[in-house]
């Protein structure tokens, strides 16, 4: 991946951290974040990692659907 891809792709991923509100109910603890993406990590290399991600897929979906419709 080109230099300025992935600095844009580092961006947009910060941004969804953001919008998520995992930094404000983290009160913006690197540690915590990285502890939870660990833990995001570790379900996804479980058994049932296909529903896990199925389940997360859906749940974004949702949540960027709601956010579209509330910007318009």
């Amino acid at each position: 991946m080109k230099r300025r891809e992935r600095t844009r792709h580092l961006i947009e991923l910060g941004g969804l951290v953001q919008k998520s509100g995992l930094v404000e109910l983290t009160g913006d603890d690197r540690a915590a974040l990285y502890g939870a993406f660990t833990f995001l990590a570790a379900m996804l290399k479980a058994d049932d990692a296909e529903h896990t991600l199925a389940l997360w897929w859906r749940g974004g979906k949702r949540a960027f659907e709601a956010e579209a419709r509330s910007a318009s």
